[in-house]
């Protein structure tokens, strides 16, 4: 698939299953992540890959995080919570891993590490695997950030969940290009 149309046709796959991109197929999704805008050069992104049993750890730590929040929790609600990590084969933590620069402030390295989501999750769709980017409350908790492992300041800014789609694609919406882009000053 060429570049152009990966980026203009991008949809993303909520229903995964296995296998996970395995291979050539998942260098290349790492690999792009490499080539995200990236003021100065400092590289603000990390990536945690979650697999196998993996998975279920990560359940068990979510659950953990919603017990210290709330000890009264329903059981129901603490099996939906354990069950995200396993929608798909493989899950990516992807972090910010921020530093103090004079060029660069916080903002532009949170944003570079989105960039770098944005980058696998359009090459994960330029190969045919199925990619999708979730957030929600556990990526902001910080007894998910230590059960992790990640240095003080690190952020998570998503779960990259990926794997073979399963069902077809949503389709696109159509958006009109004039909707979102305007002239500015004199022509």
């Amino acid at each position: 698939m060429d570049a152009l149309t990966a980026l203009q046709q991008r949809v993303s796959s909520p229903r995964l299953t296995a296998p996970a991109p395995r291979g050539q197929a998942l260098e290349a999704i790492f690999a792009a992540a490499l080539r995200a805008a990236d003021h100065a050069n400092m590289r603000p992104w990390r990536f945690l890959v979650i697999e196998g049993e993996a998975r279920h750890a990560l359940g068990r730590l979510f659950v953990a995080a919603l017990e210290a929040d709330n000890p009264a929790v329903e059981a129901a609600q603490k099996q939906r919570v354990a069950d995200k990590p396993l929608r798909a084969p493989m899950v990516l933590v992807a972090v910010a891993r921020c530093r103090p620069h004079p060029k660069v402030p916080e903002l532009e390295q949170l944003l570079s590490a989105g960039a770098a989501v944005q980058n696998m999750i359009n090459a994960a769709y330029a190969q045919g695997v199925g990619a999708y980017w979730r957030t929600g409350s556990m990526a902001y908790d910080p007894l998910v950030a230590q059960g992790l492992g990640l240095e003080e300041g690190d952020k998570i800014v998503g779960f990259v969940y990926l794997g073979t789609p399963v069902g077809t694609q949503r389709p696109l919406p159509d958006l009109a290009v004039t909707d979102f882009f305007s002239h500015w000053g004199d022509p």
